[in-house]
């Protein structure tokens, strides 16, 4: 009985710390955060900046569409509508500064801005950008994985006249 224990204990403990660790890193590919937020028809919006988000490579797809708007007290949002990207762990919304970012390292070679944890996957939603953010600065708006430091969606900035 104890040499049972001795093996069925630690199998055990293995087999529930790597479930847990499968779960918490796969579980993100069969299940979608959907988020539908709507801006208040009050508020007065000026576009900043539009464009479209693309599939990173071939494991980390996105689409949809982004708007830097500014209101009109003069703060920054970042609004993403019809918006889909692959779901990950800790997923945040970046500004980036350069204009069309290919590949991970081109988004951490640049100056950027994190907007706080992506609130979903799929659907309408909307980020402050923090005061004295210069919002000519950036030229594209990501996905990106923190804790992996993986790109998951590029969306490069046209920016209004």
């Amino acid at each position: 009985m104890a040499r049972f224990l001795k093996i069925a204990i630690p199998v055990f403990l293995l087999g529930f710390i790597a479930g847990n660790a499968f779960w918490y890193l796969a579980s993100p590919l069969w299940i979608d955060r959907e988020v539908s937020e709507v801006l208040p028809a009050e508020l007065v919006l000026t576009q900043v900046a539009s464009g479209t988000f693309r599939d990173a490579d071939r494991a980390h797809k996105g689409e949809g569409r982004v708007e830097i708007l500014r209101t009109g007290s003069g703060a920054g949002l970042v609004r993403l509508t019809e918006f889909r990207v692959t779901n990950g762990p800790d997923l945040e919304v970046w500004l980036v500064a350069a204009a069309n970012p290919q590949s991970s390292d081109d988004v951490k070679t640049s100056q950027w801005v994190s907007l706080g944890q992506l609130k979903g996957n799929v659907g309408d939603q909307t980020y402050a950008v923090p005061d004295g953010v210069d919002l000519s600065a950036y030229g594209s708006v990501v996905i990106w994985c923190e804790q992996f430091g993986v790109l998951f969606s590029p969306a490069t900035l046209t920016h209004s006249s």
